[in-house]
């Protein structure tokens, strides 16, 4: 039997009311076990850069196996893939292919694309920026410069207008319906995750400084957030964190010295975390994706290399394990069997 290595739960996890599975000291086992216990949760859709230049959906289930593609278009690339909450539906940037995919602009880049889970039958939504589904699936959140627009899937009109509050990028519903999540510029300060009340439009801080690409829990209680901390030398290293909506506290999730680490996401059930390790800071949209990930949220914090430094401000994070995915950009999980025939 390999030795077992004592796993510090953060006190954030327990009121998840997620419990820590033992980690052994063979790195390659621990990976093995992961992989086994997430291989047949549900699937992952993702952007992948193909040889000729263009970006696609790939399907995946979580460790990586049974890949196919969703797309398959030489003039078009297709990017930023998110299933409806039935997981019936997917919502897609569709991008002429040669155009380099901006990190921070996507979101106004190419036009909104509507097709089934499978990414068949689009339908072109036109250049509506920053597309997020609402809780029931029946409704789209855009984000502009001029405002938040709520828009009717089935009709294409506009069922109300709020003020924006800040947001420039990366606005996402929370699954209660009750809350926007999104990157700010408020209070004289840039990079700013806020949480906005979806009814009154009232705004309160989630994170400060150097932060982006926040998205849900499913509880609809906590953020997950990339941040780039302030105490890090020079230009420094984007890590995963999370935190509760009312930014009462804030914790690490994973960090690594050498990467970027963007694209965070969680499995429908909160348990496990999906992420993209760039060894330069832009997630890997302008380039060929970047390595991806996949973690016990229950195994957090976790500081891969060695990364003295990051360990030195973390001293209760371990090694993992960190199951590794294929290069990749803006990952989503469903655990609906999206193969099966309706």
């Amino acid at each position: 039997m390999p030795a077992v290595i004592r796993t510090i739960l953060p006190f954030s996890l327990v009121l998840l009311g997620l419990a820590p599975q033992a980690l052994t000291a063979d790195k390659a086992d621990a990976v093995t076990v992961l992989r086994k216990e997430v291989a047949g949760r549900g699937f992952v859709v993702t952007s992948v850069k193909q040889p000729r230049g263009d970006w696609d959906l790939v399907l995946m289930r979580p460790d990586g196996s049974q890949r196919r593609k969703l797309t398959d278009t030489p003039k078009w690339s297709e990017a930023a893939p998110r299933w409806s909450p039935d997981s019936r539906r997917l919502l897609y940037r569709r991008i002429k292919t040669g155009t380099v995919i901006s990190h921070d602009r996507w979101g106004f880049q190419g036009e909104l694309v509507l097709a089934d889970a499978l990414g068949r039958n689009p339908r072109v939504l036109g250049a509506r920026p920053w597309g997020c589904w609402s809780p029931d699936g029946k409704q789209i959140s855009c984000l502009s410069l001029k405002g938040i627009e709520i828009i009717d899937v089935a009709t294409g009109t506009i069922r109300r207008r709020m003020k924006r509050a800040g947001y420039f990028q990366q606005l996402f519903w929370s699954p209660d319906g009750k809350w926007f999540c999104g990157t700010a510029n408020v209070g004289g300060e840039l990079w700013t995750i806020v949480r906005m009340d979806v009814t009154s439009g009232r705004w309160s801080v989630v994170s400060r400084f150097r932060n982006c690409t926040p998205d849900w829990f499913p509880d609809s209680k906590h953020v997950i957030f990339s941040n780039r901390p302030a105490n890090q030398a020079k230009y420094g290293w984007t890590q995963l964190w999370m935190a509760p909506g009312d930014g009462s506290s804030r914790r690490m999730i994973y960090g690594e010295d050498g990467r970027h680490i963007y694209g965070g996401a969680l499995s429908p059930d909160g348990r496990y975390v999906l992420f993209t390790r760039c060894p330069k800071d832009g997630g890997g949209s302008e380039r060929d994706g970047a390595p991806g990930g996949l973690m016990r949220l229950a195994d957090a914090p976790i500081i891969g290399g060695k990364s003295p430094a990051l360990r030195k401000q973390h001293p209760d994070a371990h090694d993992g394990p960190v199951l590794p995915l294929l290069d990749c950009w803006e990952p989503h999980w469903t655990f609906v069997d999206v193969t099966a025939s309706r």
